[in-house]
């Protein structure tokens, strides 16, 4: 299992590169319902920017500065994607998972706290 206490509680920053309403590059017929993007200078394993899903916010974002509540650690992906909450609120892991299952039920996963 990894080790992911030096990141929870963490205050990151970044840019939504995936506002809400967006549509996946690749995936036209998936549309994003909460702001996607990635922390500012932290390289996740595929060697792009960490990837994170962006909770509390209702409109499309272009950055953002909140603190990661959780990781969703992929099994069947050499990618993890932080949850970040804007708000402060610490969203339950069902309702963490409702929110990302749009994008997410084309893996295999567990939350991170």
């Amino acid at each position: 299992m990894a080790d992911y206490k030096s990141i929870i509680g963490k205050t990151v920053r970044g840019h939504i590169d995936r506002p809400i309403g967006s549509r996946h590059p690749k995936h036209p017929d998936m549309i994003y319902p909460i702001n996607y993007g990635y922390v500012d200078g932290i390289i996740a394993p595929d060697g792009e920017e960490q990837d994170v899903y962006i909770l509390g916010a209702d409109r499309p974002l272009e950055e953002f500065e909140g603190k990661v509540i959780a990781v969703y650690h992929r099994l069947n992906d050499v990618e993890d994607k932080w949850i970040v909450s804007l708000n402060g609120e610490n969203y339950s892991d069902e309702e963490i998972l409702k929110t990302i299952e749009f994008q997410e039920k084309y893996y295999v996963g567990e939350i991170y706290r």
